[in-house]
C-alpha cells in the first residue's frame, strides 16, 4: 500500500537537507554561490531520477509517469494552448495607438528572447521578468497594462515564448551584490516552510516530485519555468509565472503575495538560473 503524501514528505526531509549542505563551507557561512547551487540541484534530481533525460525535466509530471506522458504527447497533437499561442502571435503584432509595437521594446524585436527572462536590471537593482516588460512597454506607450495572471498576458508570453523554444535557458547573475542578494531571496522563499500546511515550495518540487497529492502529480523543481506559461485543466485555461506562484500559495493555505512583488520575482530569478542549460518548451500544458 503506497504511504500516504504527509508520510513520504517526512521521509523525504533528511534528502532535503541534505541538498541544502552540498554546496561549499562559503555558501554555509551566507555568501551566495549559485553556481554551486545549480550543480547541487541538478545532481539531486539526476541521482533522484536516472531514468529521466536531463531535458526531460522541463516536461514536469509528464517526464515522471509513462502513461501521463502518452496522455500528453496525444494532447500535443491538439494542444489546448493553441488558442492562447494564436492570440498572443496576433496580439504582439498588432501596433499600439502611437504606432510602436512591442517589437519597439525588446531585443531582437521580442522573437526567441525568453530564455533571457528574468534577467537583473543593475540600474534599477530589481529582477525584471518577461511579464514586467511587458506590462512597461505597454505603459511606456500609453497603454493600460494588462492582469499579471491571465488571458492577455499568459497569450502574449505564450508567443514569446514559442519563439524561443528549444533554446536553453540563460539567466545572468551579474557581479553585483544587489543581484546576489535578490538569488538569495528567492532560494529563501523557495526552502521556507509558510501556510497553515507548514509546506515550502521544496516539499512539493524538491521531496515529492512524481508523486500524488490529490489528484495532482507533483513536478520537479528542475526545468519547472521553461514550460511556462501553461495551460491547466483545473482552470480551464491559462495561467502565467505569477498565476503558479499564487495558485501554490493558496493550495497551501498562505497568504498569496501580489503577482509580481519582489519575492515572487526573486523566486523566479532563483529557479530560472538553477534551470539554466534546459531547453524553453512553454507553452505547456498540465492536468
Amino acid at each position: 500500500m503506497k504511504p500516504p503524501a504527509s508520510i513520504l514528505f517526512a521521509s523525504a526531509a533528511l534528502a532535503l537537507a541534505a541538498l541544502m549542505i552540498v554546496a561549499p563551507r562559503a555558501v554555509a557561512a551566507g555568501a551566495p554561490d549559485p553556481a554551486a547551487d545549480a550543480k547541487a540541484f541538478r545532481d539531486y534530481f539526476v541521482k533522484k531520477f536516472p531514468q529521466v533525460k536531463l531535458e526531460d525535466f522541463v516536461n514536469g509530471p509528464y517526464s515522471m509517469n509513462q502513461d501521463m506522458r502518452k496522455q500528453w504527447e496525444d494532447i500535443e497533437q491538439f494542444p489546448p494552448y493553441q488558442f492562447a499561442l494564436d492570440a498572443g502571435k496576433e496580439m504582439f503584432g498588432k501596433p499600439f495607438r502611437n504606432g510602436k509595437s512591442y517589437a519597439d521594446c525588446f531585443p531582437n524585436g521580442g522573437i526567441g528572447i525568453r530564455q533571457d527572462y528574468p534577467y537583473f536590471d543593475e540600474k534599477q537593482g530589481k529582477v525584471v521578468t518577461l511579464e514586467l516588460a511587458l506590462n512597461r512597454c505597454r505603459e511606456a506607450n500609453g497603454e493600460a497594462p494588462y492582469s499579471y495572471v491571465k488571458d492577455e498576458m499568459a497569450s502574449l508570453t505564450a508567443y514569446m515564448a514559442f519563439t524561443s523554444r528549444g533554446k536553453p535557458m540563460d539567466i545572468k547573475i551579474p557581479n553585483d551584490p544587489r543581484a546576489l542578494e535578490a538569488y538569495q531571496d528567492g532560494k529563501q522563499y523557495f526552502y521556507t516552510r509558510r501556510g497553515q500546511l507548514n509546506f515550502s515550495c521544496a516539499s512539493c518540487h524538491v521531496q515529492s516530485p512524481g508523486e500524488r497529492l490529490r489528484a495532482e502529480i507533483l513536478a520537479p523543481a528542475l526545468g519547472i519555468l521553461n514550460a511556462m506559461p501553461i495551460y491547466r485543466s483545473e482552470w480551464s485555461g491559462m495561467g502565467t509565472t505569477s498565476r503558479r506562484f499564487v495558485t501554490c500559495n493558496s493550495q497551501t493555505r498562505a497568504v498569496p503575495l501580489e503577482p509580481q512583488s519582489d519575492e515572487y520575482r526573486n523566486l523566479e530569478y532563483y529557479l530560472s538560473y538553477l534551470s539554466n542549460g534546459l531547453p524553453i518548451s512553454g507553452p505547456g500544458a498540465r492536468p
